[in-house]
């Protein structure tokens, strides 16, 4: 398929920004010709937003729950933090040994998870909940307002971060889903990187009369950074293989473990005056040949 923008996975498919991205839109986007004095929308007296934007916390309150999750997440208690939603069927069957595997995946978000996460509002209508809150967004680190959607279980409060087609897809994979997302992930980083190589290229040819660059000399311009020599951001490892006028450059991707880090094989040519061609394929691990 030819390497062009491409509309990647959303960041619900990311371990790490699964998480981050758990809340919903805002209310006002969910439906903006809702009254606020709807009975799903009236806030409690005692948890109105104070001066400084931030509201009372109660104990055992759905907002406390918000806040033990992301403290969990934070110290890297993850089994804990994931028992709090209604991803929990995902985790329940992993044992000590898969979450540890998981961990990469999950500190990567546990990493931007301030020390204290802002509440700035809380709605209670029964059995359901939404609190607002400021989180750092996954891509610019920035804080920005959250919504997240909360059901009463069992006495306490549990997080929702699937609808009830995504309940029973969780349900239906039990302990696979995790590992089923980050295969998805870690295709779709591989063709970001791809991209990155690609532009990388380009640039360098540009100011070196057509000519192409070995990974090395690309990094040494800060046209890529050294991840791409790294499996740990992607799990795969990449070659890059210059033809001998340095005119055509040749870079494949192969999944450092098959089955656990990634499926696809993944080779892209780039040639000047040409549009770059990125293949991908299930070769048990081998590498794809032009």
């Amino acid at each position: 398929m030819s390497l062009k923008n491409k509309i990647y996975l959303s960041s619900a498919l990311s371990l790490s920004m699964f998480i981050g991205g758990c809340a919903v839109e805002a209310a006002k986007n969910e439906n903006p010709n809702r009254s606020k004095t709807d009975e799903f929308y009236s806030v409690k007296a005692e948890n109105v937003p104070a001066s400084d934007g931030k509201i009372s916390v109660e104990e055992n309150s759905p907002a406390e729950t918000i806040r033990a999750f992301y403290k969990n997440l934070r110290e890297n208690r993850f089994r804990a933090a994931i028992f709090m939603t209604n991803l929990r069927p995902a985790i329940e069957g992993l044992t000590d040994a898969e979450i540890k595997d998981l961990q990469v995946d999950f500190s990567t978000l546990a990493e931007i998870i301030p020390g204290e996460i802002q509440i700035s509002g809380e709605i209670i209508t029964n059995d359901k909940a939404t609190v607002m809150a400021k989180l750092p967004d996954n891509s610019t680190g920035k804080p920005e307002l959250k919504e997240f959607k909360l059901a009463k279980e069992n006495g306490g409060w549990l997080i929702l971060m699937a609808d009830r087609a995504g309940e029973e897809e969780i349900k239906k994979q039990g302990k696979n889903y995790f590992f089923a997302i980050r295969l998805q992930v870690h295709h779709a980083e591989v063709e970001k990187m791809m991209d990155k190589i690609y532009k990388a290229q380009l640039v360098y040819s540009v100011q070196n009369g057509g000519e192409y660059a070995e990974f090395a000399a690309l990094i040494e311009k800060n046209f890529l950074t050294e991840t791409v020599q790294s499996p740990d951001s992607t799990g795969y490892k990449y070659n890059l293989s210059l033809s001998e006028d340095k005119k055509r450059f040749t870079v494949t991707a192969e999944p450092v473990v098959y089955g656990k880090t990634g499926k696809f094989s993944y080779i892209m040519t780039g040639e000047s005056g040409k549009n770059p061609v990125l293949k991908e394929e299930d070769k048990q691990g081998k590498s794809l040949k032009s």
